[in-house]
């Protein structure tokens, strides 16, 4: 971007002020030049410009490669540098959650063809949003969620897409935050065989979780972008290939009546399940096509939200190298295409080595077996990094979303940069710390937030924004986002209703899947 003439930089920097008003004025170096080579003013008039455009602008499909397009940009907030690759890593860990663990169990509570069948329709649904999503920004010209929700609905609009980003993401990053401060002290507890710890600090949850906040997470939040974490994203995604591997190899490994590790009390009741005299096959062993119980209504909002990533998708658009709607669209579907194959593959062999015995945490149920099993223990150690490594890809929309709410219009600055992941983290580790039931507000704070970033909001935006002139109201594409904002509508009283139960009969089987 060096090779830019200065002057016409100087020319354009006044017009910069106006020409960018979705207040995301990150990187202030690199708007200049890109308004340098995009007069700003025809992005502004001619939002119908964006479409035509894309027919001009060749598709460059290489993969991870360093070569510089020297194209007009479509849009006038940003230019980006990040390759079509390290988009697909970043998007596929945004996806990525801890969900993961708890979707062979989701498959013991609806069976293997109706699973298959919900995971199909719900990743379908969530390119749907994607390309409801892209098609409004690209009318706009601007890619940022809270500002389509401004450009549809005005500062309400804006404050509701902020704020449901905000809580939405705060609440995945504690449920991650958790997941270590939990494991990571079981998982040095068995690796160190000790079985009643004294009290050593580094077997304490608390300093465990501290330490890892300020020497990987913040580290990795300060990244001025997005772009940045494409090889962090690629490497927790090795870690989710290395326990699929795992869980696929411990299937043959494991006899199906599984005996326990400990004959305890409380256990001792799975053990009676031997093979039957006779040779005949366990019923318990055979794993069942549609299995409807009372289970089964609290993995549907558990699938529903398989694939939440919609508050990354336009940050990550905003960074792609030559971004046409079309080529994001590419990214987000081949994310969506890997992650659903290993959901569905994790689903399957954790299903078919446990079968009805399996927990709602995967892993749990392998430890009920040998507590010291080193593969295991890798495996868990490698799902404590692919989530702490999903924790900034997550951080980022949130900071953006402040920024778009209480800083619309300054441009990007080191301090406030720093200042926003820091409070954010602080507040994170204060609520997994102190109040670790917490998670129960977050369960209903994700029925909520969860169904209107990925069904509601992405459709009434795109009702509101796309012009009459181009599809009226009764138009088919109008009228199958408003069946989507309804469906969304739905899942959301599904979500609500069943946690609503949950508490009044006192039990928490639906919080074990945020």
């Amino acid at each position: 971007m060096n090779e830019d003439k200065p002057a016409e930089a100087v020319e354009t920097a006044p017009a910069e002020s106006n020409a960018i008003p979705n207040g995301k004025g990150h990187e202030a170096g690199e708007e200049i030049t890109a308004s340098a080579k995009t007069p700003p003013a025809e992005d502004g008039e001619n939002p119908h410009r964006t479409e035509n455009a894309e027919a001009n602008l060749p598709e460059s499909q290489e993969f991870l490669s360093g070569v510089e397009d020297k194209k007009t940009p479509r849009f006038t907030d940003f230019e980006g540098k990040t390759s079509f690759g390290m988009s697909v890593f970043n998007l596929g860990n945004a996806i990525m959650g801890s969900g993961i663990l708890g979707l062979a169990y989701a498959m013991a509570n609806t069976g293997v063809v109706l699973f298959l069948t919900l995971l199909t329709v719900v990743a379908v649904l969530s390119s749907y949003s994607i390309h409801l999503l892209l098609k409004s920004s690209g009318i706009v010209g601007i890619r940022a969620y809270e500002q389509l929700g401004y450009r549809a609905f005005g500062t309400p609009g804006k404050m509701a897409a902020g704020i449901a980003i905000t809580l939405q993401n705060i609440g995945a990053m504690s449920s991650y935050l958790y997941i270590v401060k939990y494991e990571f002290p079981l998982v040095i507890q068995a690796f160190l065989k000790v079985d009643k710890p004294a009290g050593e600090w580094y077997m304490n949850g608390n300093y465990l979780v501290i330490i890892v906040s300020i020497a990987v997470i913040l580290p990795l939040a300060l990244m001025k972008q997005l772009g940045y974490l494409g090889y962090t994203s690629g490497f927790s995604l090795s870690c989710m290939v290395f326990f699929l591997i795992s869980v696929i190899y411990k299937k043959f490994n494991i006899p199906c009546p599984f005996v326990d590790f400990a004959f305890n009390s409380s256990t001792s009741v799975l053990n009676v399940s031997a093979a039957d005299p006779g040779g005949e096959i366990d019923p318990a062993c055979i794993p069942k096509m549609a299995n409807l119980n009372s289970q089964t209504a609290y993995t549907i909002p558990i699938l529903a939200f398989a694939f939440v990533c919609h508050p990354e998708v336009l940050p990550i658009y905003t960074e792609l190298r030559n971004p046409t709607k079309k080529k994001m669209q590419h990214v987000a579907n081949i994310s969506i295409a890997v992650m659903y194959s290993m959901y569905f593959l994790a689903a399957l062999f954790g299903y078919l080595t446990f079968y009805g015995e399996v927990e709602a945490e995967l892993l749990h149920t392998y430890s009920r077996i040998d507590p010291y099993d080193t593969l295991i223990l890798c495996v868990r150690v490698a799902v404590l990094t692919a989530v702490t490594l999903t924790v900034p890809i997550v951080l980022f929309p949130v900071r953006r979303a402040i920024q778009q709410m209480m800083f619309p219009n300054k441009t990007f600055n080191w301090p406030r940069h720093i200042a926003i992941a820091a409070v954010l983290l602080t507040f994170i580790n204060l609520l997994v710390i102190f109040a670790p039931n917490i998670l129960g507000i977050f369960g209903i704070i994700g029925a909520t937030s969860a169904p209107c970033l990925i069904f509601i909001f992405p459709a009434v935006f795109y009702i509101r924004i796309v012009p009459k002139e181009e599809e009226p109201l009764r138009s088919v594409p109008k009228i199958m986002a408003a069946c989507f904002a309804g469906i969304g509508v739905l899942f959301m009283i599904m979500s609500l209703s069943f946690i609503i139960i949950d508490w009044t009969s006192g039990t928490s089987k639906a919080s074990s899947g945020h």
